[in-house]
């Protein structure tokens, strides 16, 4: 995706827009979603290459993109990426990464004082990292106006309460202490616990096992639906073959009957299913067809 190009669909009333951060090969597909077999990606190999498996090679493609939604006079981001000039050790594509995010945001017609809401679906470093930028040496709100929806289990497991993620992955204190405490120090942090209602259009519920707080975003306008699944899925995989979680997932197997249950869902209200790092056309419709998920429709 060419930086000036903005993918954008529409739900009902409400508009949504693409803002790609980052797009490419990533880890191998076996690191990734370890419990799928090279058979499962090889059975399903017209259905994940090119936009997530890179030709001639094992290694998956994942995208980093924000979700922009504009309806009812509000604008509301779902995800806001790595961010620039972080202290990411732990992650060589993350770390002090400089990038043009901002201003593809700015190119698509959202200012920062344009956003009224940030919807964080969990507190990983690459759904967060623009929530701050740096100020003169300190980490302050992007989007100076807007309510920052924290859910309540990852605030806790990420945050000092928790330490820090039980100090497993180091960077977690980094990602915290640079991108989630600034909002708190703020007063724009509203922390939510199973489920919040953002607006007429929106409703947030608790889908934990990726991590203990990790949500959905479910979008409903004139009969028309979209739900926002943050990292329940990395790979159209996964919907193929639901049983298999990521390894990042940090209860795999709550993270698989989570899966299973926004699936059957999505399939039965024809949602449109909208995760955080899908390459292609970034959101497809799901049905299940014989006891199986399948890949409906592409977005756009």
């Amino acid at each position: 995706m060419a930086d000036e190009e903005v993918q954008s669909f529409v739900i009902g009333d409400v508009e949504v827009l693409r803002i790609v951060e980052w797009q490419g090969p990533y880890v191998p597909v076996g690191d990734l979603v370890p419990d799928c077999g090279p058979e499962v990606w090889s059975t399903h190999e017209a259905q994940l290459v090119p936009d997530h498996r890179e030709p001639g090679s094992d290694r998956a493609v994942v995208t980093l993109q924000t979700w922009v939604l504009r309806g009812g006079g509000r604008t509301v981001l779902v995800d806001t990426g790595v961010g620039n000039g972080r202290e990411r050790p732990g992650n060589p594509l993350f770390h002090r990464r400089q990038g043009d995010f901002l201003g593809r945001l700015e190119r698509a017609g959202v200012r920062p004082e344009d956003v009224d809401v940030v919807v964080n679906t969990h507190l990983h470093g690459d759904h967060v990292g623009w929530n701050t930028l740096d100020a003169d040496g300190e980490w302050v709100p992007a989007f100076p106006r807007a309510r920052y929806l924290l859910p309540a289990a990852d605030d806790h497991h990420f945050g000092p309460e928790g330490g820090y993620g039980g100090g497993v992955r180091p960077d977690d204190r980094l990602v915290y202490e640079d991108s989630v405490a600034p909002v708190h120090r703020a007063g724009q942090a509203v922390v939510w616990d199973g489920e919040y209602r953002v607006d007429e259009n929106l409703v947030l519920e608790s889908a934990p096992g990726h991590t203990p707080g990790s949500s959905v975003l479910r979008l409903e306008s004139r009969a028309e639906r979209a739900v926002f699944v943050g990292d329940m899925l990395h790979s159209p995989v996964q919907i193929l073959r639901p049983e298999c979680s990521s390894c990042f997932c940090l209860d795999p197997r709550q993270a698989a009957r989570t899966r299973v249950r926004v699936l059957e869902r999505a399939a039965d209200e024809r949602a449109l299913v909208v995760p955080a790092h899908f390459g292609g056309g970034g959101a497809v419709e799901v049905r299940k067809e014989s006891g199986e998920f399948t890949l409906h429709r592409w977005a756009g």
